[in-house]
């Protein structure tokens, strides 16, 4: 069996809660580490979800941790289009079973960050919890995180 568990580090991008209105994103900071995958997890929708009332999750990145800009498709892996600010996943219906999402990051920022975006009215939460998996670090084996 090969050993994934030595080359790839976890980080929080999103603590896991119930939610129902926008998180305040944390920095995930790249350095020192040549690949990322965003871990998205979405339990069973607090609400039926539309147009209006959505979440919508956007990714940013930065070089600086100060000015952050919207990730593009070209920054991006497994997505077939990025909406615009940078949504990266969007919660427009039903979302009647829970579920996870993964997106790689390809480009070339040190910083990202991930906001939960809350539109319309969210009478009850919904559960979430997002991280990143950082790999390809410089300096292997990482560290454990049990």
């Amino acid at each position: 069996m090969k050993d994934l568990h030595s080359k790839v580090k976890r980080t929080v991008a999103i603590g896991c809660a119930v939610l129902s209105a926008d998180n305040t994103p944390a920095a995930i900071d790249l350095q020192g580490y040549d690949s990322a995958e965003i871990l998205l997890d979405i339990g069973v929708g607090g609400i039926t979800f539309s147009g209006t009332n959505k979440i919508e999750f956007v990714l940013t990145h930065s070089d600086d941790d100060s000015t952050y800009t919207a990730v593009t498709l070209a920054d991006m892996l497994g997505l077939a289009s990025v909406g615009s600010g940078g949504i990266i996943k969007a919660l427009t219906s039903a979302h009647a079973a829970a579920a996870v999402y993964r997106f790689g990051y390809k480009g070339n920022k040190r910083y990202l960050k991930l906001l939960a975006d809350f539109s319309g009215t969210h009478g009850s939460g919904t559960p979430i919890a997002a991280s990143a998996l950082l790999g390809n670090g410089f300096s292997n084996p990482q560290a454990d995180q049990a």
